[in-house]
């Protein structure tokens, strides 16, 4: 039984519990009292700030189990006994107002993720007043750090929101002020005790609720979360866990990990992040698709030609090539982020906006993909090259890549999903470092008009009188659609023009972090943007078969010049399944 489950001793000594044995807390409680799910952002930033009337449900053996009007009930540290039926459940109340209080310890506060992401997307969440009126932030870390040294850090990294500027100062010494370190080792079971005692003095006895970001190397997620578990989770509200990407290395590590860390958490409780998931163009893919007419009937074989998911960096591994030269491009991008984006995609009409329905259907789509042959897949690596005078290194160049390393810095792969509305339609993924330019985008090519009549008035091939739609995540976030036109005056001449939705010409407001978004959800209980353990299983299934042929047979990567686009390789592979990047056009 999990730590987080059985803290029933604990529970006595709680001043909102002085006549009762044990407290109930859990999710199943939650969805058998209907609490309310699929709020948006901004309601979501207005529920956090709203004071929290406790009541309770009273079981027929004595135990109750909390619950707000307010808010959700989520993440139980303990679980209903099975023989508890409804009908023995009696509400009543509990005796006035209890407020919550939010705790968020980033551990591994002072490494880079931290600094650059963490701490000011948690600090933009409170610039714009979605956190709640309660809260405290912990840095945890191993090296010695004083509350002023942490907050001098952070207070380098923030920055505010362009449209609220004038009370900026203010509002990031209110949140510094919210700030705090503790030194620790992330094994140390004596040093989470202590930081449990900070936390409650913080708390001042509210309903404590805690969230704890691992920011930290995969191989001590399981340390971090036993100690957490049974030295620092919370006794009278929920406690959840953000679990920072790599999710193992394959199939067989990946299914350890979780194994592991369900020793100690629910499923419920463990939020696998993958930010992309939080980019404003990525969750706008099921609007896109479901809310506009014109899209959905367009949506599969019948008329869509190829999908393509471009990820693209203008920059190498820059120092970092140690952690790198582990996973790979192919384990860093393309089986997390570019994976589930197409998921996202290609995925059936969900029952609801409900976290689970989405993710049921996303695994469906991982699971119909066919495996993934050699053949259809490219990898590559940069080498040096020189550019108007500038030398610019190589992977291997990298102090911290070993000189023989064939690990690759770009792939290139066509997938399949074998289901009746994507049969024989090739999904292609391509990503990689040191390249041209920094993007990532969705295209959508659709098929070529039958019998079309204007092939000979057009000014471009046929390949490119194709429409084609442009999901643009970044930069300069857009969505456009090429269609073919008339170029005015007296004769008949066609040329592709753009439909274009600018973000920034349309919208005033700054587009969020992806990072603000998911530490949101989390705090706000919402998993939709947020992995499950058989999806992560499905999406291992699919490139570890891949992954192990390369590595066993050391398949040797074509090496391209810095600032590239690429290998030549790729462009062969797009050629064998009749497609042509789009990425690769004048006017992209």
């Amino acid at each position: 039984m999990s730590s987080f489950s059985t803290s029933l001793s604990r529970t006595t000594s709680s001043p909102l519990f002085p006549n009762h044995s044990s407290l109930i807390n859990s999710d199943t409680s939650r969805r058998s009292l209907s609490f309310p799910q699929g709020l948006n952002l901004d309601e979501l930033c207005v529920r956090s700030q709203r004071k929290l009337v406790q009541s309770s449900v009273v079981l027929g053996d004595g135990a109750v189990i909390t619950k707000s009007s307010s808010a959700e009930l989520k993440d139980a540290p303990l679980s209903i006994p099975s023989q508890v039926v409804a009908d023995k459940l009696v509400i009543e109340s509990v005796g006035g107002e209890q407020q919550s209080t939010v705790s968020i310890t980033v551990v591994g506060a002072s490494g880079d993720l931290a600094k650059k992401k963490i701490f000011p997307a948690l600090f933009a969440l409170y610039y714009e007043g979605c956190l709640p009126e309660h809260f405290t932030i912990y840095g945890y870390a191993r090296s010695k750090m004083t509350d002023a040294e942490l907050r001098d850090m952070v207070s380098k990294t923030l920055t505010c929101r362009i449209d609220k500027r004038e009370n900026c100062g203010e509002k990031m010494e209110e949140f510094l002020k919210r700030c705090f370190y503790h030194t620790g080792q992330y094994d140390s079971q004596e040093h989470f005790v202590a930081l449990d005692k900070k936390l409650k003095e913080h708390e001042g006895g509210r309903l404590s609720n805690r969230l704890f970001y691992l920011s930290i190397p995969p191989n001590i997620f399981v340390d971090a979360v036993k100690c957490a578990s049974s030295s620092a989770s919370s006794v009278s509200g929920w406690t959840r866990v953000i679990v920072e990407k790599p999710f193992g290395r394959d199939s067989k590590t990946s299914a350890a990990l979780t194994k592991s860390l369900k020793e100690y958490l629910e499923e419920d409780q463990i939020f696998r992040i993958d930010h992309y998931l939080g980019k404003e163009l990525v969750e706008n893919l099921s609007v896109l698709r479901f809310s506009n007419l014109i899209f959905e009937p367009l949506w599969s074989r019948q008329y869509i030609q190829n999908v393509q998911f471009i990820f693209s960096e203008d920059f190498g591994t820059e120092g970092r090539g140690g952690y790198f030269d582990h996973y790979g491009i192919i384990r860093d991008i393309m089986q997390n982020h570019l994976l589930q984006i197409l998921a996202l995609f290609a995925m059936e009409t969900p029952v609801s906006l409900d976290a689970e329905d989405i993710r049921n259907e996303k695994v469906k789509v991982l699971r119909s993909m066919r495996p993934i042959q050699l053949e259809d897949v490219v990898i590559g690596q940069y080498k040096s090259t020189t550019k108007g005078g500038v030398t610019y290194p190589g992977y291997t160049d990298d102090k911290t890549v070993p000189k023989d390393s064939l690990t690759p810095t770009f792939a290139a792969a066509a997938l399949f999903i074998d289901n009746a509305r994507w049969d024989g339609v090739p999904f292609l993924m391509k990503a990689g470092k040191a390249l041209h330019t920094r993007s990532a985008e969705i295209r959508v090519q659709f098929r070529h008009v039958p019998g079309n009549l204007y092939n000979r008035n057009s000014s471009t091939s046929l390949d490119r009188t194709t429409n084609e739609l442009v999901i643009r995540v970044q930069p300069d976030e857009g969505i456009y659609l090429k269609i073919n036109n008339k170029v005015p005056g007296l004769g008949m001449r066609l040329d592709q023009s753009n439909l274009n939705l600018l973000y920034s010409a349309r919208y005033s407001k700054e587009i969020p972090d992806a990072y603000e978004r998911l530490l949101l959800d989390a705090i706000e209980g919402e998993r939709r943007l947020f992995i499950r353990s058989d999806e992560l299983d499905a999406a291992w299934a699919l490139f570890t078969p891949l992954l192990k042929e390369i590595e066993e047979k050391k398949t040797i990567p074509e090496f391209y010049p810095y600032g590239s686009r690429g290998p030549v390789g790729a462009h062969y592979l797009a050629a064998k399944h009749n497609v042509q990047w789009g990425d690769l056009s004048l006017d992209q």
